[in-house]
C-alpha cells in the first residue's frame, strides 16, 4: 500500500488485508511504502504489525516501486490505503494469479462503484475514456484501465523496469506488461468511498492529461505513423488529381493554391511517418518497445542507411530533373511569363519530390546513428 498521510484510514486498510491473509490461510504480509508521512502513519502500520518501507522518492509511481522492489512474496497486491478499496474480497484475484495470471486487474464498474466514491467526471468521462484508448492502443483487454487494486507476479513486474514516478505508473504497467504479451485478466472489484477527510493526491486534469501523454508516447502508430500516412495520402491524392490542372467540384473550383496545399501535405505527412519511424527504433533500443513487426518493420528496413541513400537519392535526382526543364524553359522564354499552365505544378510537385528526398536521406541517416549509439537493451 503506498502511502502519504493517510493516518485517518490506513488502520481499516491493513486490518482488512491481515484478515483477509488469515482466512485463505495465505502466508503473505502487508507492507506499507511510505512516501515521507508526517502525521504518524509508519507509528499506526509498525504498531498493527505491517512493515514499512520509507521511499525517499516522491510520488506515486515511486512509492510502488520502491515496495514492489522491497516485497517478499511471490505475488503482490496493490491498492491505495484510503479504504477506497476491498481488501477483504480478494480471493478473485488470487485465483487469476494462481492461474498464471502476471496481471489481474480489477474492474470497479462490474464490481460496482458505491454512491459518492468516484466523482461524476472520472466515472462517466475520464476512465471510460482512458480505458478505451488504451484497449485501442495495446490491444488490453481491460474495462477499467485506471483501477489501482491490482495484482501480479513480483517477478515479472519487475522484468519489465518500470520507471515513471507519478500517477503514470498505473498506465506504464499496464501499457508494458500489455507489450510484453503478459498475460492480463479482470476481476471485479467494489470502490467504496475515500475515508479520508482531506482531498485525494489524484489531480482531474493534470493526472488524466499525463496518463493520456503516456499512452501516446508509448503507440508510435497512433501519434504519428496513422496520422502521418492519412496526410500523406490526402496530400498524394489532392495534389495527383490536381496537377493536370483545376479541378471543379460542386460548383467550387481546385486550382493552384488547393494544390500547393496537397504537395505541403505529401511533405508534412512523410515527415509525421519518419518520426513514427524514430520514435520506434529508440523505444526498441531502450527496450521500452517490442520489436518491430509488419509495417513497422518495413518501414524500419526502409529506413536502413544505404536503402535510405539510394531511395532519397533518386527522388532528389527526380525532383532536380523535373525542377531543371521548368527553369530551362522558363530561361527560353526570356524569364517572362509561361503560357502552359502545367509549368509550376511540375516545378511545385518536382520540388516537393526533390524535398522528399532529402527528408529520406537524413532520416536514414539518423536512424543509423541511433542504431550505432544505443545498444539494444536486454
Amino acid at each position: 500500500m503506498p502511502c502519504l498521510n493517510e493516518a485517518e484510514t490506513l488502520a481499516l486498510c491493513i486490518r482488512e488485508a491481515q484478515d483477509f491473509l488469515a482466512r485463505s490461510g495465505i502466508a503473505g504480509e502487508v507492507l506499507i511504502a511510505d512516501n515521507g508521512s508526517t502525521d504518524g502513519s509508519q507509528e499506526i502500520a509498525q504498531r498493527l504489525g505491517a512493515r514499512v518501507v520509507p521511499i525517499t522518492e516522491r510520488g506515486y509511481g515511486a512509492a510502488l516501486r520502491g515496495g514492489i522492489a522491497a516485497a517478499r512474496g511471490r505475488f503482490v497486491i496493490m491498492g491505495d490505503s484510503d479504504n477506497s478499496y476491498d481488501f477483504a474480497n480478494l480471493d478473485g484475484f488470487v485465483a487469476e494469479l494462481r492461474a498464471g495470471a502476471d496481471l489481474v486487474m480489477g474492474n470497479r464498474f462490474r464490481g460496482g462503484i458505491e454512491k459518492g466514491a468516484m466523482p461524476f467526471l472520472h466515472r462517466y468521462l475520464g476512465n471510460p475514456v482512458l480505458s478505451f484508448i488504451g484497449r485501442l492502443l495495446f490491444r488490453v483487454p481491460a474495462g477499467d484501465f485506471h483501477c489501482g487494486l491490482r495484482g501480479f507476479s513480483r517477478a515479472r513486474i519487475m522484468e519489465l523496469g518500470l520507471t515513471t514516478p507519478g500517477m503514470e505508473f498505473a498506465s506504464e504497467m499496464v501499457v508494458r506488461a500489455a507489450l510484453a504479451r503478459y498475460r492480463i485478466v479482470e476481476v471485479p472489484t467494489r470502490l467504496r468511498p475515500d475515508g479520508r477527510s482531506r482531498p485525494p493526491h489524484l489531480r482531474t486534469w493534470r493526472d488524466g492529461w499525463r496518463h493520456l501523454r503516456f499512452l501516446l508516447f508509448y503507440s508510435p502508430r497512433w501519434l504519428f505513423l496513422y496520422p502521418g500516412l492519412l496526410l500523406l495520402g490526402l496530400g498524394a491524392l489532392v495534389s495527383g488529381l490536381l496537377f493536370p490542372g483545376p479541378l471543379r467540384v460542386a460548383g467550387v473550383t481546385f486550382d493552384m493554391h488547393s494544390f500547393m496545399a496537397g504537395c505541403l501535405a505529401v511533405l508534412v505527412g512523410l515527415q509525421v511517418v519518419t518520426f513514427a519511424v524514430i520514435s520506434k527504433q529508440v523505444g526498441v533500443r531502450r527496450g521500452y518497445l517490442p520489436p518491430p513487426t509488419g509495417l513497422d518493420a518495413r518501414l524500419l528496413g526502409l529506413m536502413n542507411f544505404e536503402r535510405g541513400l539510394i531511395l532519397g537519392a533518386f527522388l532528389v535526382l527526380l525532383g532536380g530533373a523535373g525542377m531543371a526543364d521548368t527553369l530551362t524553359d522558363w530561361v527560353g522564354r526570356g524569364l517572362g511569363p509561361l503560357e502552359d499552365p502545367r509549368s509550376p505544378r511540375l516545378f511545385l510537385a518536382s520540388m516537393t519530390v526533390l524535398v522528399a528526398g532529402i527528408q529520406l536521406a537524413f532520416t536514414a541517416s539518423l536512424a543509423s546513428i541511433i542504431e550505432m549509439a544505443q545498444p539494444a537493451r536486454r
